[in-house]
């Protein structure tokens, strides 16, 4: 396993917060966007319009408008960050890779953050690694990134 594809990823509360409340946004369809850092760490995150998220009935499923992913996508190689993860929601689903999710995944070193609002009030995240049509769970790490580096 590269340094890239670590067993984990790690987030700050406010970048959990942030993904968490696109998510609420977006409702009732799903919110997406691109997770840009080195290693395991998530340095920004570049919410994206979800080019799904019109009409009725409502679809369940995202797909990142092209042109907001290529610029997100460039502007994290120019800070010489990778894509370390791609997240969406799942607004009345589990925190869990759907049959459609693993289909559509195509960056298999990124970590896929799946946030359900199945229950408004506690928001759940799930980490995983989707490879060849195989999910593997990665921990998300909420860490404050306050400290004082020695």
């Amino acid at each position: 396993m590269s340094r890239r594809e670590e067993a984990e990823l790690i987030l700050s509360p406010w970048q959990v917060m942030q993904i968490i409340e696109h998510a609420r946004v977006a409702r009732p369809y799903e919110a997406c966007g691109i997770l840009g850092g080195r290693d395991a760490r998530v340095e920004q995150i570049y919410p994206l319009p979800n080019a799904e998220a019109s009409g009725y009935p409502v679809t369940n499923r995202y797909l990142a408008e092209p042109q907001a992913q290529l610029d997100a996508m460039l502007t994290i190689e120019e800070r010489g960050w990778h894509v370390v993860g791609i997240y969406h929601s799942h607004p009345d689903a589990p925190a869990y890779p759907s049959p459609i999710d693993v289909a559509m995944a195509a960056y298999p070193s990124a970590v896929y953050i799946i946030v359900s609002l199945a229950d408004d009030e506690d928001p759940v995240l799930g980490g995983f690694r989707i490879r060849d049509g195989e999910v593997e769970e990665v921990a998300i790490v909420i860490e404050d990134r306050q400290r004082v580096e020695s």
